[in-house]
């Protein structure tokens, strides 16, 4: 085989419209453009959402919400999920990802621990933030909650 005898599939290129070149060939005088008016003529048409003088759709809709670009997003964990490991384990952003304990947020900066749940287990909590009754039910089940940055 050579590279100068590979065509593609028979079937998968459909030849280009020859336009103007007669009226045997269907698409002659008017090259299949019709009879006059704006789609007729040189550089005719509309811009892409005109709708013809009416309120387009994109300005009709109202806008909502807003993207803060100093908030900050974090992975985020809650105690029933500490629940199944085992005792004094060192818990951390690296190892809940690496165990992929919680879904990784687009920009994250760090691990944010809840107190959805029990938590009967010692652990090592290292995180960004912990709410209050996640902060009490670790250190009610003897481990330690280290607020890292």
């Amino acid at each position: 085989m050579r590279i100068d005898t590979i065509s593609p599939a028979e079937g998968a290129r459909t030849p280009a419209k020859r336009l103007g070149r007669g009226i045997g060939s269907g698409l002659g005088k008017t090259s299949g453009k019709g009879h006059k008016g704006q789609w007729a003529r040189s550089g005719g048409g509309v811009r892409p959402g005109f709708e013809g003088g009416q309120m387009p759709l994109a300005r009709r809709v109202p806008k909502r919400g807003f993207h803060n670009k100093w908030g900050r997003d974090y992975v985020i964990v809650n105690l029933k999920t500490l629940n199944d490991l085992p005792e004094g384990t060192v818990v951390d952003y690296g190892y809940i990802l690496e165990n992929k304990l919680a879904k990784e947020v687009k920009n994250n900066v760090g691990l944010k621990v809840l107190g959805g749940g029990e938590l009967n287990v010692k652990l090592t909590v290292k995180a960004a933030k912990f709410s209050a009754t996640a902060k009490e039910a670790i250190e009610k089940a003897g481990g330690t909650a280290e607020v890292i940055e």
